[in-house]
């Protein structure tokens, strides 16, 4: 299947990241099919890509090779309502939610869909960067996966999981995790400011150095607890941070932040994707 058709239901910012990455690794426009109900948005997706989203599901559905669900999960029951005329196709199709908190025992229950899977992106997908869990259920053939992966691939990196539960787990470490970033990269350009450094010039520091520590820690085969060491002077600069840090319980209480996102994932889980 060289070029397959792709429908998505709901074309916001996260289905617009995926659908960029497609264009420009040359899926043909033709081959996207997009259900956006909201006009302002499909005026974007117009402008964006040249693409005219329809305001509700029609019968072009039934062309669709996969059909990704990419709405907020409260609005869930609502988009999936209309699919119902469409249930002898949209039972038998392949499906790629990307809706937090929707589990896929509930997709099953709305859509008579077996071959589902579950995927937890992150906003860096918007320019590439991302990292995103998959969860595949037992139907899904390996085939299935392939389609699956050749469609986020533009988005970033992809992480299988054996078990649907560990998705809230990712929500909480990537799904969640470039707000700890964009948290910790605000305090540090609060500090340069107080420091007598203009806040241009702290959020170009802090950025560059949090952009270098990554990249250094993805090359770098040795842990980041060795590569922290490395520039740890007893008695230095860097000691007088982490021993504030550490005096302070940072490191505790980052470990119960994503605990906090984790618990929220299920209780979102429970509110919504019940099936």
């Amino acid at each position: 299947m060289s070029h397959p058709v792709l429908a998505f239901i709901g074309g916001g910012n996260m289905a617009s990241a995926i659908i960029g990455g497609l264009l420009e690794s040359g899926h043909p426009r033709d081959r996207l099919i997009v259900v956006e109900p909201y006009a302002p948005q499909r005026d974007k997706l117009a402008s964006d890509f040249g693409l005219q989203a329809l305001a509700s599901a029609d019968a072009s559905l039934a062309q669709a090779d996969l059909l990704m669900w990419a709405v907020k999960p409260q609005m869930f029951a609502e988009a999936a309502a209309p699919l119902a005329s469409f249930a002898p196709f949209v039972g038998q199709a392949l499906h790629l939610s990307v809706m937090a908190g929707i589990r896929s025992e509930a997709l099953l229950q709305a859509c008579g869909a077996a071959r589902i899977v579950r995927a937890m992106p992150n906003t860096p997908a918007l320019i590439g960067r991302g990292m995103a869990g998959l969860y595949a259920r037992p139907e899904v053939s390996a085939a299935d996966k392939q389609l699956v992966e050749r469609v986020l691939a533009p988005t970033g990196e992809l992480m299988w999981l054996a078990q649907e539960s560990d998705l809230d787990a990712v929500t909480a470490l990537s799904g969640s995790g470039p707000a700890y970033f964009f948290y910790f990269i605000e305090a540090m350009e609060a500090a340069a400011v107080e420091m007598g450094l203009s806040a241009e010039q702290g959020r170009q520091l802090a950025l560059a150095t949090c952009a270098g520590a990554a990249a250094l820690a993805q090359q770098s085969t040795e842990s980041p607890a060795t590569l922290r060491e490395r520039v740890t002077s007893k008695g230095g600069t860097t000691y007088a941070a982490l021993s504030s840090l550490q005096a302070d319980g940072v490191g505790a209480a980052i470990q119960r932040a994503v605990k906090a996102a984790q618990q929220r994932a299920r209780e979102l889980g429970d509110e919504f994707g019940q099936a």
